[in-house]
């Protein structure tokens, strides 16, 4: 999460502050718990709408474009070049693409890609979404305020709101708290009320609030998708909670959904 960020869970018995400084036992931004928040006692988480997703369209490479059928559908999601569609598995049904117009600005455009049956691809909304304060990055590192870029899987959901309507795994918890100002003055506040954990150095099938780090503590973690709070994060992707609980309720692991996450001039590599 961005700024001075104080997490609290009293019932937990623990708490997490942002960039201010770490304490002896309180975990730094985006450190071993979701952006600061761990939780010791779980198992081993730009422009307006309608003008993000033209520009999206008219960055698209022409060839795509082209290809567009009167049902809205296309035979490649714009914007992605074969290095990142490569990466997205065969089985996959649902790509949520989030797009930064710049490697250093923190606000992107994220779309919910659906495949149809004949393996061509449906957009759904596009919502205004931000990201890491300093933007994206390919190597990933503690405290570098850059969101990671890649092609990550999604398979848990949680939040201190009741489960929106998840087919996810969903994660009902008090700890889901985050309260302050982030880097711009912006409340924090229920920014965690919906999240969905980002598989960046992490073990999918448990809770966002899981801390382990399979590549270890250096290379950060709990990156997830969370209610926008209009500012940037610490690595995070944000939208507008209700986007977010319309996500939420989309998402299904029988699509084995995943996220494409960076630049626009990386992703279209």
């Amino acid at each position: 999460m961005a700024g001075t960020a104080l997490l609290v869970a009293a019932t937990a018995g623990w708490y997490a502050v942002g960039q201010d400084g770490a304490k002896p036992g309180i975990a730094a931004a985006d450190g071993p718990g979701p952006e600061g928040v761990s939780k010791p006692d779980h198992p081993a988480p730009a422009p307006a709408a309608a003008q993000a997703a033209s520009d999206r369209q008219a960055a698209a490479p022409a060839a795509d474009r082209s290809q567009t059928r009167t049902d809205g559908s296309v035979a490649a999601i714009p914007g992605l070049g074969a290095k990142f569609t490569a990466q997205i598995p065969a089985e996959t049904a649902q790509v949520l693409v989030a797009s930064g117009q710049d490697k250093n600005t923190d606000k992107n455009a994220v779309t919910l890609w659906t495949r149809t049956p004949e393996g061509r691809w449906l957009a759904g909304e596009t919502w205004q979404g931000h990201n890491g304060k300093s933007g994206w990055t390919t190597d990933h590192n503690e405290g570098d305020l850059r969101s990671p870029i890649g092609v990550f899987s999604l398979t848990d959901a949680g939040g201190r709101k009741a489960d929106p309507g998840s087919k996810l795994p969903y994660d009902k918890d008090p700890s889901f708290v985050v309260s302050g100002t982030g880097f711009f003055g912006d409340q924090l506040a229920g920014s965690f009320d919906y999240v969905v954990a980002i598989n960046y150095n992490r073990v999918p099938g448990n809770s966002p609030l899981d801390p382990r780090r399979p590549m270890g503590s250096k290379k950060g973690g709990g990156i997830w998708l969370h209610v926008d709070h209009d500012g940037p994060t610490h690595g995070c992707v944000s939208i507008p909670e209700d986007k977010m609980a319309q996500l939420i309720r989309a998402l299904d692991p029988a699509a084995h959904p995943v996220v494409v996450m960076g630049d626009a001039s990386t992703l279209a590599l």
